[in-house]
């Protein structure tokens, strides 16, 4: 599990790809101070796991479903892509709950300023993503934690502030330019569950939906 408090900038250092997998080899050095194999560590807001550890660079695989779904197939020898280790039991909760689950993708529309901050306008490639995307909930660009400023049928906007872009690949992206898409884990879950019919209609007995009438007549309200 993550935060989405990217904690440094890393550069691509090396790419290998065979049809819809690929090797990473990406150099850093804060997280290099406490990095071993097998750790998960998220890359772009993907969570991917370190195979070999060779000074100050780490590898990766991607796999195809991975490749699919994420903008790490965009990635060339010398992009930069956001770091962050796994959140650490005794560690501070300083973003949201972000599993490196990576939803989809999506296109930047606009790229605006508003005094100190600046604005995102992102187009989900995924029109699925919407349920999940509300105004001041939370969701991870690139994996970096944010708040959803407003949404309508077709994008939403986050607001940024210096400090993040600074600190973060936010700042090399351009309009046109793909991020990765977190939605957050608890809409998710809530919606599976209130959704989930599950073995019962294999049997042609419909579980029954939650409506305001089911939760009177069980004593739930």
């Amino acid at each position: 599990m993550f935060t989405g408090l990217v904690e440094e900038v890393g550069t691509m250092k090396r790419i290998t790809r065979k049809g819809e997998a690929m090797v990473l080899s990406i150099s850093a050095s804060v997280i290099m101070n406490d990095i071993h194999i097998g750790d998960s560590i998220s890359v772009n807001g993907v969570c991917l796991t370190a195979t070999s550890i060779e000074g100050n660079s780490f590898t990766v695989d991607v796999m195809p479903e991975t490749y699919r779904h994420s903008n790490l197939k965009e990635l060339q020898i010398g992009s930069k892509v956001n770091l962050e280790r796994a959140m650490s039991a005794g560690g501070r909760f300083g973003g949201h709950i972000v599993q490196g689950h990576v939803d989809g993708t999506g296109t930047i529309k606009s790229i605006t300023s508003d005094q100190n901050a600046v604005v995102y306008e992102i187009a989900p490639h995924q029109p699925s993503m919407f349920k999940y995307i509300i105004p001041k909930g939370s969701i991870t660009l690139d994996g970096t934690s944010l708040t959803v400023v407003k949404s309508t049928s077709s994008s939403f906007t986050v607001s940024i502030i210096p400090h993040t872009l600074a600190e973060t690949v936010l700042n090399t992206k351009r309009a046109g330019d793909t991020v990765n898409i977190e939605c957050d884990v608890l809409g998710k879950y809530v919606d599976h569950l209130l959704n989930y019919r599950g073995p019962q209609e294999e049997h042609g007995s419909e579980a029954p939906s939650i409506s305001e009438r089911f939760l009177v007549e069980n004593g739930f309200i």
